[in-house]
């Protein structure tokens, strides 16, 4: 190759290093700067998204924090305590525990109560009432038609 170089004229030989530069620098550029372009481009856009986000979170947290400080969140959890006496009463269920937990949950246990009374109760709190049953645990009370019920409700 080297002896086939040697043979051409300088100006071919010129010509043949100035179009092996160009060659060069194209595939140069086509492999390596032109992909880091692109993903460069790509990244900047995720990082936009992930800062959008951010400040839609930052925005959210301000927002918690704000009612957390007002005091919404207790008073909510006495509202759903007094709902759930009230609906318990006007139905004849006898509420063995009414326990609200750190999650803004209420546990109510019922027992020796009507089935049929605690499946209307149930369908009344998520229906009428728009509160969400988390968990449910009937078990038979001994007597026909009798049970004994632990329910988890929370606030929709």
């Amino acid at each position: 190759m080297k002896d086939w170089f040697a043979q051409l004229s300088q100006r071919d030989q010129l010509s043949l290093l100035v179009l092996g530069l160009a060659l060069g620098l194209y595939l140069l550029y086509s492999l390596a700067w032109q992909p880091l372009g692109n993903k460069r481009t790509l990244l900047e856009q995720q990082n936009s998204a992930v800062a959008t986000s951010l400040q839609k979170v930052d925005a959210m947290v301000s927002e918690i924090l704000r009612l957390r400080d007002s005091g919404a969140g207790a008073g909510t959890r006495r509202n759903l305590t007094s709902l759930i006496n009230q609906s318990t009463r006007r139905r004849g269920l006898q509420v063995t525990r009414l326990q609200p937990n750190s999650r803004g949950e209420i546990q109510v246990r019922l027992e020796g109560a009507a089935f049929d009374e605690v499946l209307d109760w149930l369908h009344e709190m998520e229906n009428q009432q728009g509160l969400l049953v988390m968990e449910a645990a009937i078990t038979p009370a001994g007597m026909a038609g009798r049970v004994n019920a632990t329910v988890r409700i929370a606030q929709a």
